[in-house]
């Protein structure tokens, strides 16, 4: 979720000093090294009134950064974009099940079921890539603007949606053909975004504070709403039966809007440094994963008007980005160990100065 806006290319994914530094910037090469074997959660904190902790831990190989996870329901696969390359774990096996490479500095995935299809974002490429769901292989791609970023898959439409950061656009495909069938002028920094199911695409304007709906056959944006007194959102979800919008904002604040007519319902507090944004209908919860404050804030949905936060669930410094199984009700998060490259070359981008040590995947559950 890297972006060309100052506060979240500053917090662009590494630690330093103790600072954790949340977003995330995918241009390390990946680390080819055998899998090490799973290790069992370390965890022995009490469960809290949620009821989330951590049940297990699994090691992934590899020291580049990482961006957004996806999981295919129904399979136990769970996609977590990592550098140049899509691993693929089941997460009732434990083992990393596929690998889909060739990539360069890739960040999200989505997936059109009915068309036996997969889709990852490929910013340092500026494409869109195509990929068969039973074999996970690579079977085409479509052009982008360049850093495409976050992309979201709409059953109504049958359309990808790619949200290009520093492009501040969208590229439109037929998830069918493969084809580019528009681009949308944004109007500023793109974030994470969500359709309804029902013709909308939503998506946070990270550098106005700003949610944009999209109509998801005219291609046209038909309202663009403050989500004031949040700043800087990221992570987005969406509860469809209620048409609730949740937006995690960097000044600390979930705020929670009605997706009909962009009044902003409630506001709650959450962790520092948020990424990513779920919500579970199964249970009523929304989640923030918080890399700067290393923990899992949980929001319940008391009524489509009302709201109060749960707990915060301690995590680890660097968990920022998050993927839910709405049938079991786990959470996944993904974070690793920062450590400087020694002696890097003149000029060298901030960013480009560390690589992940000891990449490795969370689940949390009740």
């Amino acid at each position: 979720m890297r972006r060309a806006f100052s506060f979240k290319t500053f917090f662009g994914g590494m630690i330093l000093s103790g600072i954790l530094i949340t977003g995330a910037v995918v241009y390390a090469r990946a680390n080819p090294a055998a899998r090490p074997a799973a290790v069992p959660a370390t965890s022995a904190s009490a469960v809290g009134p949620s009821g989330y902790h951590l049940l297990k831990t699994i090691p992934i190989p590899g020291n580049s950064f990482w961006d957004y996870m996806t999981f295919e329901p129904g399979t136990n696969r769970l996609f977590i974009t990592h550098g140049n390359h899509v691993v693929v774990v089941n997460v009732a096996t434990d083992k990393i099940i596929g690998n889909i490479g060739g990539m360069t500095a890739i960040h999200g995935v989505v997936f059109a079921p009915e068309f036996n299809r997969g889709f990852v974002t490929d910013g340092g490429a500026a494409k869109l890539w195509i990929f068969n769901l039973k074999t996970l292989k690579v079977i085409g791609s479509a052009p982008t603007d360049p850093d495409a970023d976050g992309d979201v898959y709409d059953p109504y439409s049958k359309r990808v949606f790619t949200f290009n950061g520093r492009s501040h656009t969208s590229t439109v495909v037929d998830a069918k053909t493969g084809k580019v069938v528009g681009r949308i002028e944004l109007g500023g920094d793109p974030e994470f975004p969500v359709a309804d199911g029902r013709g909308h695409v939503y998506d946070n304007i990270t550098s106005l504070s700003q949610i944009v709906e999209i109509n998801s056959r005219t291609l046209k944006i038909t309202h663009r709403w403050s989500l004031a007194p949040g700043e800087h959102p990221s992570g987005l979800a969406i509860d469809v039966k209620h048409h609730i919008l949740f937006s995690g904002c960097h000044n600390g604040l979930m705020v929670i809007m009605n997706a009909d007519t962009g009044k902003v319902i409630a506001t709650e507090p959450i962790g520092r440094g948020v990424d990513a944004v779920r919500f579970d209908p199964g249970t009523g919860y929304a989640f923030a994963s918080n890399g700067a404050s290393a923990d899992l804030t949980v929001i319940h949905e008391d009524s489509p008007t009302k709201f109060h936060v749960v707990e915060n669930v301690k995590t680890e410094r660097g968990a920022r980005t998050m993927a839910l199984d709405p049938a079991n009700h786990e959470v996944f998060l993904v974070t690793g160990n920062f450590e400087r490259i020694p002696n890097p070359p003149p000029n060298t981008p901030f960013y480009r100065r560390f690589r992940v040590a000891s990449f490795h995947l969370l689940i949390y559950g009740r």
